[in-house]
């Protein structure tokens, strides 16, 4: 298990990330600066890559972004989609929105499946989305959906889109590394994360990994890229270097992260994390309050819950933040107001949720709950 560190003078940010960053990780950012030509570089960013292979569950291909998570969904795009290419959009919230929006902005044909907020995507309607549009290029899904509260069924959505042959490009930002997503297993063709979710690891480093299929897709693909060409990744990580000048510190801390998620094992972490995400349930529904997410579908990473008629969110934001040193998210666009998210990904415990769950209970009588 991963032992309880206090790293911070928040006490606990619990947002759907950026996420709090263990010792060893803060200490490695520290390092002096290296030469990312040099031979020092070379090794590091070729440990970190195979290490990163590891816990992706792939033999694909897979390179380092410096950039957020959001870069390497527009890299994910512009490396195997063409203008004018039909993309089928599978969105349950506002990450799936931004995704689609990515694809709308390089000039290819959206074709929406959309779900109600709080539910998750139904694979028999791809299924149909795929049978009623034939030509439709490849399928985006966000595997978990940080502003519902809601993880897709993405081996059942893998295999419904393999099943017509489709390329499958996969947002899991706040899934992988912290949620089980064996990536060759599910077939997926182009899967993106971020440093600052379950990597432990400040913000700055999009990982990606492709497969073959997805290759095959970049050498037909014609939307403009120059900073995100993955066959410039790919060229120069077989020298031990990045085409462009990388977060040296970042990748510094990911490779300590990395040590530490390969010493706790990948069922190890699934398994914190489905018990974390469980206590946040439970916890939530002992203060009488409802999960905003179908629990059949709800994340181990992030718990959305409701907000009752009266009850002031920002003043119990506020609250939890000065008074007891709690940091936890509000609602996203429509759902601002209506509901508040517990971030629960990485650096995190049973102990870290019971914590939250008895400030709570003391600070919703006071904000209308």
């Amino acid at each position: 298990m991963l032992k309880e560190r206090r790293v911070s003078k928040v006490g606990q940010l619990r947002v759907p990330g950026p996420t709090p960053c263990p010792p060893e990780v803060l200490q490695a950012m520290a390092c002096q600066m290296i030469n990312h030509r040099g031979p020092e570089f070379d090794k590091i960013l070729l440990d970190v890559t195979a290490k990163l292979k590891h816990l992706f569950q792939t033999k694909n291909d897979l390179y380092l972004l410096t950039c957020s998570g959001t870069g390497g969904l527009e890299a994910a795009i512009v490396n195997t989609l063409s203008p004018g290419d039909k993309v089928l959009c599978v969105t349950v919230g506002a990450f799936g929105d931004r995704f689609t929006r990515i694809v709308e902005v390089f000039g290819a044909e959206v074709i929406p499946v959309r779900a109600e907020w709080g539910k998750a995507a139904d694979p028999d309607e791809i299924r149909r989305a795929l049978q009623k549009a034939p030509g439709i290029k490849a399928v985006l899904v966000t595997h978990n959906e940080t502003s519902t509260g809601v993880t897709n069924d993405l081996a059942a959505i893998s295999a419904v889109v393999k099943e017509f042959d489709k390329l499958l490009l996969v947002d899991a930002i706040s899934s992988l590394g912290s949620i089980d997503l064996p990536v060759d297993k599910w077939r997926c063709d182009v899967t993106v994360t971020a440093s600052q979710k379950g990597w432990m690891v400040p913000p700055g480093m999009a990982m990606v990994s492709l497969s073959q299929e997805a290759w095959q897709a970049h050498a037909r693909a014609r939307m403009p890229r120059f900073n995100w060409d993955f066959a410039l990744a790919r060229k120069y990580l077989e020298i031990g270097q990045t085409p462009w000048t990388p977060a040296v510190s970042i990748v510094f801390a990911l490779s300590a992260a990395l040590d530490m998620m390969l010493k706790e094992g990948l069922s190890n972490i699934f398994a914190r994390h489905a018990r974390v995400g469980k206590a946040a349930r439970e916890g939530v529904k002992s203060l009488g309050l409802s999960l905003f997410a179908d629990e059949q579908y709800a994340s181990n990473t992030v718990t959305a819950v409701s907000v009752k008629d009266g009850m002031d969110v920002k003043a119990m934001l506020k609250m939890l933040r000065e008074e007891y040193q709690i940091v936890l998210a509000g609602g996203q666009q429509s759902l601002q107001g209506k509901i508040f998210r517990i971030g629960h990904l990485g650096l995190v415990t049973e102990d870290d949720i019971k914590e939250i769950i008895s400030a709570l209970r003391e600070v919703l009588p006071k904000v209308g709950a």
